[in-house]
């Protein structure tokens, strides 16, 4: 089946806005902007867990758009371009404040004897589906920094080790060993969630 081509404006594809914003056009740009305007500043609340940072962060990655659109070449959908753009507009961002870090370092090990050793980096199927999206979406804002921005990447945006690693300046087994704390960080807060909902009935 074919895909249906976005469109950026009455008469006008996204690949049509994307030539003529890089050629300078502004009406062409601020279509581009309409159209993805909600999922960057989607991105940008995951990894912050601040409105008020996310409202910045969207704007600014526009701004870096509007610097470096003509930049897009097109090897990737344009859409994955901009979401890359946005996802380091926000790290930037973040190295800048100087958030505090997350030891990448800590052992995989089980934390007690008996404890199973974890599968890092796998789908976690105790967290795939078990909770209703406004407490998950809570909970993602909850962790701590370095946590919820792998978690997001991964997770959520699905990006792969690799790219994390790349994005982040990190290994991969340190992205994987992120992932694994901030999945187990979330059942925790999910479970007091849910331990609370049954208390209250």
């Amino acid at each position: 089946m074919a895909q249906a081509k976005k469109s950026a404006g009455p008469g006008l594809s996204e690949a049509e806005a994307i030539d003529r914003a890089q050629r300078g056009d502004a009406e062409s740009f601020e279509a581009l902007y309409a159209l993805h305007k909600r999922r960057v500043y989607s991105l940008c609340l995951r990894m912050t867990g601040n409105t008020a940072e996310a409202e910045d962060l969207t704007q600014e990655a526009f701004l870096q758009l509007y610097r470096k659109i003509a930049t897009f070449r097109g090897e990737s959908a344009f859409s994955t371009w901009l979401h890359r753009l946005a996802v380091n507009v926000v790290l930037m961002h973040l190295r800048k404040k100087g958030l505090p870090e997350v030891s990448l370092e800590e052992s995989l090990e089980p934390q007690q004897e008996d404890g199973p050793r974890k599968d890092i980096g796998t789908r976690d199927r105790v967290l795939a589906g078990s909770i209703d999206r406004l407490n998950l979406e809570r909970a993602i804002e909850s962790l701590p920094p370095g946590y919820r921005i792998i978690f997001v990447l991964h997770d959520v945006e699905g990006y792969e080790h690799n790219e994390i690693a790349e994005m982040m300046g990190c290994s991969i087994g340190n992205s994987k060993s992120q992932l694994h704390k901030a999945r187990m960080k979330l059942r925790d807060l999910l479970s007091v969630n849910r331990a609370e909902k049954a208390a209250r009935r």
